[in-house]
This record gives structure tokens, C-alpha cells and sequence, in this order.
């Protein structure tokens, strides 16, 4: 499977250091385009980078302006900014991290620089992606618990589960060996639902435990207490 290749978007009102940081930068095998304002960015889908590069000192839409409008928006939250300026004072570096800056880069600067501060802060950026990923699987040997997809897979092959199925499994993975009562099964998978019989939790266990094959046997019952995920 091929590699994603890093889009960056350079926003700077210097045109010339636009074109010298999208050469240099594709020279490293990244795809750049550059913006001229920061008027002129949000015309563009900021969303699909990867990366931005921000001048501070811009029109009326500054770095820092553009930084925290996009910061704002649930769809570019998440982008890595370094900001390019020659302000570099304390408090102009401050402003800058506090904005969610991944890093901040003093007029003038050399292009190496430019393109070793680039290639941490992606790497980073993909650490960070790689442990978000992670942290919506429920692994077990080879079940899995796909949390944000809504899906469960035994070995690779896709286990067709309930609603309430799903639920009462992702509570159970993510408590391996914790005994929970029908009651408390009852109040955290059917909540504010009402007239659901303690026999419903049996039903649904019931199916679980065929639909997930071997690891059915890993569903206990505790006589008195409740169900727990045997681990």
C-alpha cells in the first residue's frame, strides 16, 4: 500500500519565500501549495493538509488570527501549525503555543532548518494519529472491537452484532475480568429505556456468546452477581 504523501500549505505574504519554501520543501517529497493571505487560505479545503507553515505578520487575517479561527472549527482543530515570523519575542512565542502551535520558527532561518522542523513535527502529527487509531480498537487475542466504525471482527472476519450486542461487548472488553450486576448492564447499555426485563441481558449474552464463537466461553456468569469478560 502506497504511502500517503505530507500536503503542506505555506501561507505567507512574501511571495518570493513562498516559492523558495515550495521548492525546497517538494525537493524533500512533499506536495506544497502556497497562499498569499490568510484571506486568501480560507478559500481553500484547509482541512486536507497535513500541515500548515503561517507567517504571523500577514493583513488583516494574521497567523495567530487564521490560527485560532481554524482551531475553533471541529474540522481543522487537529492541524499541525508551525508559525514563521520575525517577531520572536517571549511573548509572541507564547501567544503562538497557546494558539496550538507545534512549533515556532524565527525570521530569518535557514531552509535546512525549515525542512527539520517540517519532518518532526509531521512525525509527530503521525504518532499522534497512529495512538487515536489505536485507542478505538478493544483488542482481545483475535477479537476485535472496532468503537468507532461499529464493528466486530474474529480474526479479520466481521462478527454481525446487535446494537445492544455491540454494547454489552464493548463494556465487557473495555472491564476485562470486572463483574457487572443486570442492573448495572441494564443502566449503562439500555440507560433511560424503559420496561426492559433482567431476562432481555440474558437473551442478548446469550447470542453474544454464539455470534463471537470461542470466545464465548470468555462471557461468565457469576450466580448472584452478574457477567464479567474472563480474560
Amino acid at each position: 500500500m502506497a504511502t500517503k504523501v505530507p500536503h503542506i500549505l505555506v501561507v505567507d505574504d512574501e511571495e518570493d519565500l513562498c516559492e523558495i519554501l515550495k521548492f525546497n520543501l517538494e525537493t524533500e517529497g512533499y506536495q506544497v501549495n502556497t497562499a498569499f493571505s490568510g484571506e486568501e487560505a480560507l478559500t481553500l479545503d484547509l482541512a486536507s493538509y497535513d500541515l500548515l507553515l503561517l507567517d504571523v505578520m500577514m493583513g488583516e487575517i494574521s497567523g495567530f488570527k487564521l490560527a485560532s479561527q481554524l482551531k475553533k472549527e471541529e474540522h481543522t482543530a487537529h492541524l499541525p501549525i508551525i508559525f514563521l515570523t520575525a517577531k520572536d519575542t517571549e511573548n509572541d512565542m507564547l501567544t503562538g503555543f497557546n494558539l496550538g502551535a507545534d512549533d515556532y520558527i524565527s525570521k530569518p532561518f535557514s531552509i535546512r532548518q525549515v525542512q527539520a522542523r517540517v519532518k518532526a513535527v509531521l512525525r509527530r502529527s503521525l504518532e499522534a494519529k497512529k495512538n487515536s487509531t489505536k485507542s478505538n480498537i478493544l483488542q482481545y487475542k483475535t477479537l476485535s472491537l472496532d468503537t468507532e466504525r461499529i464493528k466486530a471482527s474474529i480474526n479479520g472476519e466481521v462478527v454481525p452484532l446487535t446494537k445492544k450486542e455491540f454494547e454489552i461487548l464493548k463494556l465487557l472488553l473495555e472491564n476485562i475480568n470486572h463483574v457487572f450486576s443486570r442492573e448495572e448492564i441494564l443502566s449503562r447499555v439500555w440507560k433511560d429505556e424503559v420496561y426492559v426485563l433482567d431476562r432481555t441481558i440474558d437473551v442478548n449474552i446469550t447470542r453474544l456468546r454464539k455470534k463471537i464463537g470461542e470466545y464465548g466461553k470468555n462471557i461468565v456468569t457469576r450466580l448472584g452477581f452478574g457477567y464479567c469478560f474472563e480474560g
